[in-house]
C-alpha cells in the first residue's frame, strides 16, 4: 500500500484536530501554495500559483500601522514568513502559527536592548471581540468558521507575504 504524500499532509491537520475534539473541515482541493495578506485592506487571500482560493478580511494588532519591532508593540508583522505551526487547542478556537521572528526581526529587536515577541498566529475570533476593530496582540483575526477552512486548507510550510 502506497500513501501519496500530498493527500497524508493535507489530511494531517484534520487528524490533530479530530483528536482534540474541534470540529475541522476536510480539504480536498488544490494545494494553497501561498498566503497574502494585506493590513490596509484587511484582506487574506488563500492562493494556489496565481490563483485566489479563498479571501477572508481579517483584524490586526491593537496598532494596527507599521511592522512588528518588539513584544507588546500591538503591531502586526510585515514581511515573508511561513506557517511554522498549528494548534488545535488554541483559546482563540484554532490557530496556525506564523514564523515570526525571523532572523532580521531578531537582530532589529537585539540592537534595541528588546525582546522582538512571537506567538504570532492566524486565529478565530472569541464571541466578546466578534466586530472589535483591531483587538489582536498583533495577530492576524478571522471568524471561527474562516479559520476552520483556513486551518484545513493551509498546510505547514505554506509562504506567507505580509504586506502594509
Amino acid at each position: 500500500m502506497t500513501i501519496d504524500r500530498r493527500k497524508f499532509l493535507l489530511a494531517a491537520p484534520a487528524l490533530l484536530a479530530a483528536c482534540s475534539g474541534r470540529r475541522v473541515l476536510s480539504y480536498d482541493g488544490p494545494q494553497v501554495t501561498s498566503i497574502m495578506a494585506f493590513k490596509e485592506q484587511r484582506k487574506l487571500y488563500l492562493l494556489h500559483e496565481n490563483k485566489v482560493l479563498k479571501a477572508y478580511p481579517f483584524q490586526l494588532g491593537f496598532a494596527p500601522v507599521g511592522h512588528k519591532q518588539f513584544e507588546g508593540d500591538g503591531k502586526t508583522p510585515e514581511g515573508t514568513y511561513i506557517i511554522n505551526r498549528r494548534n488545535p487547542n488554541s483559546a482563540y478556537h484554532l490557530s496556525v502559527g506564523i514564523s515570526y521572528p525571523n532572523d532580521n526581526d531578531r537582530a532589529f529587536a537585539q540592537a534595541y536592548g528588546k525582546s522582538p515577541g512571537g506567538d504570532i498566529f492566524i486565529h478565530g475570533t472569541p464571541n466578546e471581540v466578534a466586530g472589535k476593530k483591531d483587538w489582536t496582540a498583533g495577530c492576524i483575526a478571522v471568524m471561527n468558521h474562516e479559520v476552520e477552512e483556513i486551518y484545513s486548507m493551509v498546510g505547514d510550510y505554506t509562504p506567507v507575504f505580509v504586506k502594509a
